[in-house]
């Protein structure tokens, strides 16, 4: 890995080496382990270990449970978790904008064009 990626990652909080999936409250996987590569030159960018099967049961059954308690919230308090969730991403919009830019092979304002999208939604 460049320098350059290890300090971006370790911006974001980010280790070389991802569990694919989460709960919400833990990460985990036990699938194959994934390299991501940069699409530029090659060049190792981290690997993310892949869900199994069963990894896709526990996050469904898990998303299930969440469903019930958070669909008895009211609807202005979910619109304002939602809103908290894309303040955090126009938080982290440059970061996550050069991240997308290194692993896809985009430029950089396609990276944040991205993100941006992301937000919008």
């Amino acid at each position: 890995m460049s320098e350059n990626i290890e300090t971006l990652l370790k911006k974001l909080d980010i280790t070389k080496n991802q569990l694919g999936c989460s709960t919400g409250s833990r990460w985990f996987a036990n699938g194959d382990e994934i390299t991501a590569e940069s699409p530029v030159d090659g060049s190792k960018l981290g690997t993310v270990r892949a869900a199994s099967f069963e990894d896709y049961e526990k996050v469904l059954q898990t998303a299930e449970e969440a469903f019930i308690s958070f669909r008895k919230i009211p609807a202005p308090i979910r619109g304002d978790m939602v809103r908290q969730f894309g303040n955090a991403l126009r938080d982290k919009k440059e970061l996550l904008g050069q991240l997308v830019s290194w692993e896809m092979g985009k430029s950089l304002q396609e990276g944040y064009g991205e993100v941006q999208e992301m937000i919008d939604i």
